[in-house]
């Protein structure tokens, strides 16, 4: 679809733009239709062709230019719907585990808390987004692995040295005694 010249060219571009005019609008009711929330419908859409035309010269299309692009919005909205349920259990869990903390176990949990969060600040950032796409949005390694186009190896070796790193840290504030 667009030439392999390593700057754009302007009928790169004309065709680019002449794609996203006319699937634009369709893929964000498409998405909407998913994730019945316009806003996000539209950030999923723009998302998708910020990542197409950053990746443009990887991509095989193997069918139709619409299968791709439907696939890929049904994959991205399938994607946010099961970070939005992760979240949303998330959020339920805190909610019933704060309803019955006494005030030592709330500082413990602030202070737990404090560590995870100063630790993964410290990480190199490819391995506290793999920590977090696995331990937050509940993401399977291959999965990590296909979305930042890196091998499943590489996955399990940064998510490694992750935990390393926080055990370590929460070791050292005496969180393996408690």
């Amino acid at each position: 679809m667009f030439s392999a010249t390593s700057h754009p060219g302007e009928s790169e571009l004309k065709e680019f733009e002449k794609v996203f005019r006319k699937y634009y609008e369709p893929l964000c009711r498409y998405a909407y239709s998913m994730v019945r929330d316009t806003d996000e419908a539209e950030e999923i859409v723009q998302e998708f062709f910020y990542t197409y035309w950053i990746n443009r010269k990887r991509i095989a299309i193997r069918l139709s230019l619409k299968s791709y692009l439907y696939r890929s919005i049904r994959n991205s909205a399938l994607q946010y719907l099961r970070h939005k349920n992760i979240e949303e259990q998330y959020r339920a869990q805190i909610t019933y585990s704060d309803s019955y903390e006494t005030p030592e176990q709330s500082l413990t949990g602030n202070e737990l808390s404090g560590i995870v969060d100063t630790t993964l600040k410290e990480l190199p950032e490819r391995c506290r987004q793999i920590f977090l796409l696995n331990r937050v949005n509940g993401l399977k390694y291959r999965e990590i692995a296909d979305l930042l186009k890196i091998s499943v190896k590489t996955v399990e070796a940064d998510m490694g040295k992750a935990l390393v790193v926080l055990r370590d840290q929460l070791s050292r504030a005496g969180f393996n005694n408690r």
